[in-house]
């Protein structure tokens, strides 16, 4: 599977990164581009360039906010008690690959609602 973008697309516009996570840059991009192709087969091949980025240095982390993983939604942190903890807004986990809500609106599977009935056959009358 061809990914969609490269380690020097990813890093454009988001930070230098290093050689080991340009390594994994890449191979998370090859992984990005089948979880993109499995749910967006239809979309154009620029937007699966800019979701495929996204996805990656949401994984990759940003390495100036060590406190509140990239993507995250909300944050909380006490002192005294040395708490911490965030959440994560589309239900990915911080360092995993997944479709946030950004990137499902642009490869076109946004709030869909329908049916389907199993029992209807498409063109009867």
């Amino acid at each position: 599977m061809a990914a969609y973008a490269t380690a020097a697309e990813v890093a454009a516009g988001f930070r230098d990164l290093t050689a080991d996570e340009q390594a994994r840059a890449e191979q998370l991009l090859q992984e990005a581009a089948v979880l993109i192709d499995v749910t967006a087969t239809q979309a154009d091949a620029d937007v699966k360039a800019v979701v495929s980025c996204r996805m990656v240095r949401r994984a990759l982390g940003d390495s100036s906010t060590a406190a509140m993983p990239l993507g995250a939604s909300q944050a909380s942190i006490a002192a005294g008690g040395y708490s911490q903890s965030w959440a994560l807004g589309s239900g990915g986990a911080a360092g995993e690959l997944y479709l946030g809500r950004t990137e499902r609106l642009l490869l076109g599977l946004g709030n869909r609602i329908g049916a389907r009935s199993p029992l209807e056959v498409a063109g009867d009358d």
